[in-house]
């Protein structure tokens, strides 16, 4: 399956056939990944999990053609087009309210299972983005563990870093963002 998916993803664009086949080989792994970045959100959210994957997939596969490495890198780019979704719509939430009280994000070791309202995940959202320019690799394991939800195991082996070092990163990051979102 794994070479049949890194075949079908140079095929993808422009193949309706290949990129149907494509979709039905990984939408199983897309759902996990669009249900682990919903667990974050609030009840009454209006996207499902199956709307995610469908957005997210049209977004990797129907727009300008990517040249995706491997299935890993096209599992990693998928879970960002999510998160990117999400943060989007949120946003698009906002719009109508200015202002705000930000709330203290608490990026704990156990997988988030609070809802974070719209003003918090957009906080978050920019101070990972500003965080991103500053260390990557551990920006990256936040968004692997906070939106991802993935343990810190399957961060690790996903960025090809030692289970020692993806927790140096992930405390890291946890102070720093922290300091971002709460200056003083």
């Amino acid at each position: 399956m794994q070479s049949d998916v890194t075949q079908l993803l140079s095929q993808a664009a422009g193949d309706a056939r290949a990129s149907a086949r494509l979709f039905e080989l990984v939408y199983t792994d897309l759902r996990a990944i669009a249900s682990a970045h919903m667990r974050n959100e609030r009840e009454a959210h209006t996207l499902q999990p199956t709307a995610l994957v469908s957005e997210a997939f049209v977004r990797l596969v129907g727009g300008t053609p990517i040249d995706f490495a491997d299935r890993r890198h096209f599992f990693r780019v998928a879970s960002e087009a999510m998160r990117r979704i999400l943060i989007d719509h949120a946003r698009a939430r906002l719009a109508d309210k200015r202002g705000g009280a930000a709330r203290r994000v608490a990026l704990s070791d156990e997988p988030a299972h609070d809802a974070l309202e719209p003003e918090t995940l957009v906080a978050l959202d920019e101070a990972l983005e500003r965080f991103s320019s500053e260390d990557p690799r551990a920006a990256e394991i936040v968004r692997l563990r906070f939106f991802g939800g993935l343990t810190l195991e399957q961060a690790a082996d996903l960025l090809e870093v030692s289970r020692r070092t993806a927790i140096r990163d992930w405390n890291f990051a946890r102070a720093r963002l922290s300091e971002l979102m709460n200056p003083p």
